[in-house]
């Protein structure tokens, strides 16, 4: 499991991060994600409210059940192994955290899951990859721009890059050209408003360029 989600990622390149949303509403996002050409699905802790922990774990396993491995799911803002413990029993296939915290990544691993945690400086994304990561996520990139990353993969070319953080589909080209094999992508592809009108074929559109565009 863990070599198809590495695969996946270098193949199809974008995650899509879910925050504060109900599982049943994960799922219909999953739909227009996975109509739009997007097939790995971030869903995150809410650290403020951690009596909807739950919540998060509940939406890993109903798209687990929904897609049957067509659409891989993990679990995002990770920060304590009582959170890690709850993402795996869920079913993620991933965990992604905001930092470089070496215990989590290492448990990460232990339980045969694809560690991608976040890192700004070189000394934190060479730290997270030594402590077996698979994927440091870049974040947040979005103000520090391409030109960032690029410097970035000049001295660490050997170690696969994420850009999280203010990626949309104007700048999604810029990044995947700068060095990195993939992306997160949150606000800017999960719109709120169009959520609670039920518009998701605009969110398809918007996966649809995403995909179109990483691939330039």
């Amino acid at each position: 499991m863990k070599e198809q989600v590495i695969q996946n990622v270098l193949e199809k390149k974008i995650i899509a991060i879910i925050r504060g949303m109900e599982p049943d509403i994960c799922v219909k996002l999953a739909e227009a994600f996975y109509a739009g050409g997007i097939n790995m699905i971030e869903v995150t802790f809410n650290q403020a409210k951690p009596d909807e922990f739950y919540k998060t774990a509940e939406a890993i396993r109903a798209i687990r059940e929904k897609f049957q491995g067509k659409v891989l799911a993990g679990a995002g803002t990770v920060i304590t192994l009582e959170q890690l413990q709850m993402a795996a029993d869920a079913g993620a296939q991933y965990i992604i955290s905001p930092s470089v915290d070496v215990e989590i990544i290492k448990k990460t691993v232990e339980l045969g899951l694809v560690s991608m945690p976040g890192a700004m400086t070189p000394s934190e994304i060479v730290t997270a990859y030594n402590a077996g990561a698979s994927f440091v996520k870049v974040f947040p990139i979005g103000d520090l721009g391409a030109s960032y990353l690029k410097a970035l993969k000049a001295p660490l070319s050997h170690i696969p890059l994420l850009a999280v953080g203010g990626v949309n589909p104007d700048n999604i080209a810029d990044f995947m050209k700068a060095g990195a094999v993939g992306a997160g992508v949150g606000g800017n592809l999960t719109n709120k408003n169009w959520i609670a009108a039920g518009e998701y074929d605009k969110i398809t559109e918007v996966a649809a360029a995403l995909v179109k565009n990483a691939n330039i």
